[in-house]
């Protein structure tokens, strides 16, 4: 039933973004009759990059591909932010504990689809003058249930429990080591797996520069979400055909999943770990603790 359902979405997005896409000649063209209609966003940076994903154990799988983000500012632009996905700034802000500028890293939707496996939301503290980037927010979303979980993290450096099924290929256990750099002519996002039995075997990583120039945002972005989709499937089939185990969905052999990675995030509370076999004394300062605040949203039917 569910192998026929996502044949079924996959022909369905087949043929709304093809559709759309015919459509996408006639709407640049009025965009250039009404130069009024093509004003560029300033609250919108464009970025271009590369993500490159690196599987160690129990194969060697890597891969990499080209990429396109923008970079909003939540408080001056929501153009290209309808799906309910995102969040506000002020909502941001509650979560991260911040006061100043708050600006989110996606990919947005392109002819009727969307799909973004990482979003970061940054999130800067005004200090006299000036800002500085204090925490970031994570949207993290798998593929194809499309569940996702949010939480907050140091960009500086952290440790988060591992609290999603991001990969039918991947058990739940272990940990995400973050890296987020400050935005500007370029910008970087680290995130390795540490797995008690592998050690430190998958690491992903995103390096991006910012576009000079602004191009038309619906022509930059076109079918960028489907192509990221079709690495994903296709990068899963390599890994079945190197005979990866599969692994089933957690909530099935264990509905507390998600309880079980809030209390093994708490464990690592305040615990700064150079790797994954030391093991780090903890501070007694709380204000040196990232509380994570982990949120999900379930998936739909019919993976629901």
């Amino acid at each position: 039933m569910e192998l026929l359902y996502l044949l079924g979405s996959i022909t369905s997005i087949f043929f709304t973004s093809f559709t759309l896409s015919l459509l996408l000649p006639f709407q640049l063209l009025l965009r250039r009759i009404f130069p009024s209609l093509a004003a560029a966003d300033e609250a919108v940076t464009l970025y271009e990059g590369v993500v490159w994903h690196e599987r160690r154990r129990p194969v060697h799988h890597s891969f990499r591909y080209n990429v396109r983000y923008a970079l909003i500012d939540l408080d001056r632009s929501s153009q290209m932010i309808s799906s309910s996905n995102y969040i506000s700034a002020d909502s941001a802000r509650k979560v991260a504990g911040t006061n100043g500028p708050v600006y989110l890293l996606t990919i947005p939707p392109s002819v009727g689809y969307e799909q973004n496996p990482l979003s970061v939301y940054y999130c800067y503290d005004f200090e006299d003058s000036s800002s500085r980037l204090k925490k970031c927010i994570a949207h993290v979303t798998n593929t194809p249930w499309g569940e996702r979980v949010s939480f907050v993290f140091n960009p500086c450096s952290d440790l988060v429990a591992k609290a999603l099924h991001v990969s039918p290929f991947m058990d739940m256990l272990g940990n995400w080591r973050i890296n987020a750099t400050m935005p500007g002519d370029d910008l970087s996002i680290v995130i390795s797996v540490q797995h008690p039995d592998f050690g430190e075997h998958f690491c992903a990583i995103l390096k991006a520069k910012k576009l000079a120039a602004s191009p038309d945002h619906r022509l930059y972005f076109w079918l960028m979400p489907h192509k990221v989709a079709v690495w994903i499937y296709w990068h899963a089939l390599k890994l079945w055909w190197k005979r990866v185990p599969f692994v089933q969905h957690p909530r099935y052999a264990n509905p507390a999943y998600r309880a079980e990675a809030s209390s093994r995030d708490q464990m690592l509370g305040c615990c700064f770990m150079q790797n994954f076999e030391t093991t780090a004394v903890c501070s007694t300062d709380s204000s040196n603790l990232t509380r994570h605040h982990f949120s999900w949203t379930d998936a739909k039917w019919p993976w629901s």
